[in-house]
């Protein structure tokens, strides 16, 4: 492989310049938290995904919530939320029921819950990324089509189950990967987040997936990746981050005794992508600016992650 120096760089650059951000914020510091002007100005996710405000909402609203569940439960109750991946959405359903489970799964009763919020104006998607969108149930609305999936899934072919004997993170990816709706992108984040819960122990260093934004920092970071795929790739920089991350100076402090892993490094890559299109716009791709501005945010995270972990 032939790397592109500056931006290889970059990339731990930004990887550590980010969770300096992340520390200080945490440590309640007042901004600005960095000198980088393109950080000052522009979201980007942090380093380690699990920091993220929506992966934070689903461990401490959605799976470690003081309650109780089954692992069925559990794993419905994950993908139930990540195929909208918007807090309220999740708190709009929660409103109209006992809770979040199979049992009061209703596809008529959240159908129309969730139509009466969008003739409201109010948006029931995350942005951040695009969940796919066709009518592969035959319905008009995006909605529908994703609640006719969870019903296919859930109700009539049991995957719950399924993916509670899965023995590693790649069969469940595919077993997920295997429905409608639902690309190579999508499955491997809900397949993450059910490894968070204990409904599963899927080994986090066994397989990875290049989404697309990871696969254009790829391209922008390696002038020739030789023999390796884009997992490849991003399994050479997560074996060699303390190593980089020496070489160059960068005092990386990590959240407990945890190296970034191949999800975080995956989603480093389309960070990289985001900033290079201001640091470095004669890298072109088919994204030529950073379409969200930072805006902080009031509400305070309390930090939380997963007990398996042991941080």
């Amino acid at each position: 492989m032939k790397v592109r120096q500056e931006v290889y760089d970059l990339y731990w650059y930004f990887a550590c310049e980010r969770q300096k951000i992340f520390w200080k914020k945490r440590n309640g510091e007042a901004p600005p938290w960095t000198d980088d002007k393109i950080l000052q100005e522009y979201k980007f996710c942090n380093s380690y995904r699990v920091n993220d405000r929506v992966s934070q909402y689903l461990l401490q609203n959605v799976i470690y919530n003081g309650k109780r569940y089954s692992k069925e439960d559990m794993i419905f109750r994950i993908v139930l939320f990540k195929l909208f991946n918007k807090e309220s959405t999740w708190e709009l359903l929660l409103k109209h029921f006992s809770d979040i489970t199979l049992k009061t799964f209703d596809i008529k009763k959240y159908s129309e819950i969730l139509e009466n919020a969008l003739k409201n104006g109010i948006k029931i998607y995350n942005d951040a990324y695009i969940s796919c969108a066709n009518k592969a149930f035959g319905y008009n609305r995006k909605h529908d089509n994703h609640l006719a999936l969870l019903n296919k899934m859930f109700k009539e072919d049991k995957i719950q189950y399924k993916i509670i004997k899965c023995k590693t993170m790649e069969e469940a990816f595919t077993l997920i990967k295997s429905y409608p709706l639902i690309g190579n992108f999508m499955a491997y984040q809900i397949v993450t987040d059910i490894n968070y819960s204990e409904a599963v122990n899927f080994k986090e260093d066994e397989f990875t997936v290049a989404g697309p934004g990871s696969i254009r920092g790829i391209m922008k970071c390696f002038i020739d990746k030789g023999k390796m795929s884009d997992e490849d790739i991003i399994r050479y920089m997560y074996e060699h981050q303390d190593e980089e991350f020496k070489r160059l100076n960068l005092e990386f402090k990590r959240i407990g005794n945890r190296p970034l892993q191949l999800i975080d490094c995956q989603n480093i890559f389309c960070e990289l992508d985001k900033y290079c299109r201001q640091a470095m716009p004669e890298l072109k791709s088919n994204r030529i600016r950073i379409k969200k501005h930072y805006i902080p945010k009031k509400e305070k995270i309390n930090y939380i992650y997963p007990p398996k972990w042991n941080l």
